[in-house]
């Protein structure tokens, strides 16, 4: 029987786990021994015992979890001494951040693991259901506009009182991606006037179906502006100008704007410069999604909130679905469950299909080389 474990979560502010009762039950069932590292699920809400009564074996410490384990899930990539734990060959499948951690695949090369990155995973109709970044994104999406809401001090939806009317918040999405469009429907859910924004074409419908307001430069470069993939291409100087002109008329009358624009293997986009932050009215709010990546929002920090001289608040908040940990970890921990489906054969036994179309596109690693295309010429 193939052993997958699941170590606490090491790196700096990470709530959430790779596992949850739910799914160490269904993986027993699938033909998997599950090991929990003790306190693992803790910051998440799922105590040790909901474990143990769902059939995992609770290990003190992360080395006694990896042991004997075949398969470790992880949320972000492994640490210098979980990797010196693995055993040669065992299977890692995590967040690796792989084109800007390069030291964590080199040392797990070096250790002979197989290594999954879960942002890796394609975009195809039977991979939905593994799709790490699209679950996480959907929760970031929401709590996006829950800090926006937050930090902004005032109502969102327009309320008629006999005191008088308070209007409602106006609220500018930037990148109508998984994130942008679940922080779409949020604020039109909070009540607030929303307007949208992204380079690829196909958003525009999705923007309006939800409500909102689409606003872009529509010329050819916009009609041309999507990947096969569905992502975003990075477009052209003249372009950004334009759209900047657009955007920069359009911010200034924001009272809460979201940033969402991520390009794979790239530093995020500069969406939003000082001359527009400056351009908003005190107590205005910037929330910057890809921080993590660089930020869209110049002038925004990394686990900071800046107050710009004019009263404007930047939120770089990093990890924003770890805010929202239990239901974070249960969407993850089903990807991963997803996953081990390609792990076994038709009879059961541990045996990954590593010629798999999704395994092709997310094995970064294997014996000992890195074999991902994308990576072997970054």
């Amino acid at each position: 029987m193939a052993v997958i474990a699941v170590t606490k979560e090491t790196r700096a502010d990470e709530t959430r786990v790779a596992a949850t009762p739910e799914t160490v039950k269904k993986l027993g069932a699938a033909g998997f021994s599950v090991v929990i590292q003790a306190g693992a699920g803790t910051a998440a809400s799922y105590p040790d015992a909901d474990y143990e009564a769902a059939g995992a074996k609770i290990a003190k410490t992360a080395k006694d979890a990896l042991k004997d384990a075949d398969v470790l899930f992880k949320v972000r990539a492994p640490e210098s001494a979980e990797i010196a734990a693995l055993k040669k060959g065992a299977i890692v499948a995590a967040a690796l951040n792989p084109y800007q951690d390069k030291e964590t695949l080199d040392a797990l090369a070096k250790a002979g693991a197989t290594a999954i990155a879960m942002e890796f995973i394609p975009r195809i109709t039977r991979a939905q259901v593994m799709d790490m970044l699209s679950s996480q994104a959907n929760l970031a999406g929401y709590r996006a506009v829950i800090e926006g809401a937050e930090a902004y001090g005032k109502a969102l939806p327009m309320m008629m009182t006999a005191a008088g009317t308070v209007a409602a918040a106006k609220v500018f999405i930037m990148g109508v991606g998984v994130a942008g469009l679940q922080a779409i429907a949020t604020a039109r859910r909070l009540g607030a006037v929303v307007t949208a924004t992204d380079v690829r074409p196909a958003t525009k419908e999705q923007v309006e179906s939800l409500g909102a307001k689409f606003l872009a430069v529509e010329d050819e470069e916009f009609k041309n502006a999507q990947t096969a993939g569905g992502y975003a291409k990075e477009m052209s100087k003249e372009y950004q100008a334009k759209q900047a002109e657009l955007v920069s008329s359009h911010i200034a009358k924001q009272d809460i704007v979201i940033t969402t624009a991520l390009i794979p293997g790239r530093p995020a986009p500069k969406l939003v410069s000082a001359a527009q932050v400056a351009s908003m009215k005190p107590g205005s709010i910037l929330v910057d999604l890809a921080i993590e990546q660089g930020g869209n929002v110049e002038g925004a920090k990394l686990n900071e909130t800046v107050v710009t001289e004019g009263g404007v608040k930047i939120l770089g908040h990093a990890n924003l679905p770890g805010r929202i940990a239990a239901d974070a970890s249960a969407l993850y921990a089903r990807n991963l469950f997803a996953l081990s489906s390609l792990f076994t054969n038709k009879e059961g036994a541990f045996a990954p299909n590593f010629e798999d179309e999704i395994l092709q596109a997310a094995v970064v690693i294997r014996d000992g080389a890195i074999v991902h295309p994308n990576l072997k010429t970054a």
